[in-house]
């Protein structure tokens, strides 16, 4: 009994009375499984608390989620937040005086900067063309309006990157391809050091993430890394280095139209500590007045006046320039069908946009030597020419969502009524008339049914 007085009082009992091995009960030891204790609040169920986040167990199986038994609700931690009140940078120094990088200048940043949760300097790795980068555009204005005074930099391919002289909401916009599986091993580096030493609050990507991006969104050093991940089993170990993640229902996130990142809206919008959900903006474009005045150039050039022409988008060609979408891959057409359709045209003059100028000598053959023809590869010339047109005439291009952003009618042509009110939603909101193919084939499209949707253009010209 004198050794056993030694012991702790909690372990006494079980020295006393040791259990017999020739029983089948054994009696449940406190001190082994921490966390059945008495003296700590038991851990939530982490099955339970991933199909809440909408999680899988290819994910962090460290992460509980949030402290339910967290308050809130001090001025630090409630509201929006403020635009920066740090000083502006000082011109006349020669040795960048305040320009510190966020989060490192203690006397200036306020507290709410790391326990509100603000966001000064945010960074959109988005993958895809330039139809996905134009679709991702509301949510840069999502961004805008949830964290106000916020910085928004881009990083794209180069043909993506190309739509953001269309924004002005973007301070910054690099060419690296993030849907590139074999980078470059000396680009890889750089963009790395380049994200990181910009010191981002928020990374958010739309390319979905596995092992190897997730790692590379880790590197940035950002406090947020948000971004999607695969379907299946190549998100293995993603969630370890992502703050919040996204499953899409395909590998493909172009298959989901126009509203391909609702998921990552949804999430920005969220109401959080009596912030009101924000909802997803419609689409815009802003046109600077030097793109204006060379565009319009190239259609007087070209034979036409401003509003009294249709551009016409989605002339068949092998050219990257084609401006179609990853999720209608089935979306150009020849030049012999658009030469049929433009001949209801009667007083309006049609506009054929080529992506290359190897097509101009065809649309010459089949339409006419007087046809009016406009060279144009860059979504910002074409977002013009659409602005100064009565109208658009295109497939599933991004020149059909131009009209829309511009406010111009529209005749939209889809392989398939599903693709259809995919890409282009409440239809008739956006005075734009869909015409789908009944065989499921774009080929087969009614042209007569298209000449029918003709006369709307006559309307809107009648009322310019």
């Amino acid at each position: 009994m004198a050794a056993t007085s030694l012991l702790p009082k909690w372990l006494s009992p079980f020295l006393r009375n040791p259990p017999s091995f020739p029983h089948t009960h054994f009696v449940k030891l406190s001190f082994l499984n921490p966390l059945d204790s008495p003296r700590r609040p038991k851990r939530p169920n982490l099955q339970t608390l991933h199909a809440r986040n909408n999680q899988d167990h290819w994910l962090d199986i460290f992460d509980d989620g949030e402290d339910p038994d967290m308050e809130y609700g001090s001025l630090f931690s409630d509201g929006k937040q403020e635009e920066d009140p740090r000083p502006p940078d000082n011109p006349d120094s020669p040795y960048g005086f305040l320009k510190f990088p966020m989060g490192f200048n203690v006397e200036i940043a306020p507290l709410a900067l790391k326990v509100r949760g603000d966001v000064r300097r945010c960074c959109c790795i988005v993958s895809g063309g330039v139809y996905e980068n134009l679709l991702f555009f509301p949510v840069i204005q999502l961004l805008k309006d949830r964290y106000p005074g916020v910085q928004i930099d881009v990083v794209s391919s180069d043909r993506g990157k190309q739509a953001y002289e269309l924004n002005k909401n973007v301070r910054w916009a690099n060419v690296y391809d993030p849907d590139d599986h074999f980078p470059e091993p000396a680009e890889y580096t750089d963009m790395v050091g380049v994200l990181k030493n910009r010191y981002y609050d928020m990374v958010l990507s739309t390319k979905l993430a596995g092992l190897g991006h997730g790692a590379f969104m880790f590197m940035t050093t950002a406090r947020d890394r948000v971004s999607y991940i695969y379907p299946n089993v190549n998100a293995a170990g993603a969630g370890i280095f992502l703050s919040q993640t996204f499953k899409p229902d395909t590998t493909n996130l172009s298959d989901g139209g126009y509203n391909m990142y609702h998921l990552m809206a949804d999430w920005l919008g969220r109401p959080f500590r009596n912030v009101p959900r924000h909802p997803v903006p419609p689409l815009k474009v802003s046109i600077s007045r030097k793109l204006k005045e060379a565009v319009e150039e190239k259609y007087k050039k070209a034979g036409a006046e401003r509003g009294k022409y249709v551009v016409i988008h989605g002339i068949k060609s092998d050219s990257k320039a084609s401006m179609q979408s990853k999720g209608d891959t089935d979306s150009l057409l020849p030049i012999q069908v658009w030469a049929e359709i433009t001949s209801g045209l009667r007083e309006i003059r049609p506009v054929f946009v080529i992506p290359h100028e190897k097509e101009r000598e065809d649309v010459e053959y089949v339409v006419g030597f007087d046809a009016s023809i406009v060279f144009t590869t860059t979504p910002g010339q074409l977002a013009a020419l659409v602005n100064d047109s009565a109208g658009v005439i295109a497939t599933n291009t991004a020149a059909i969502q131009l009209a829309n952003a511009r406010g111009k009618p529209s005749i939209a042509l889809f392989s398939s009524e599903e693709k259809g009110n995919l890409f282009i939603p409440n239809a008739e909101e956006k005075n734009c008339v869909i015409v789908s193919s009944k065989t499921g084939k774009l080929i087969d499209i009614d042209v007569e049914a298209v000449k029918k949707a003709l006369p709307a253009f006559d309307l809107s010209l009648a009322l310019a």
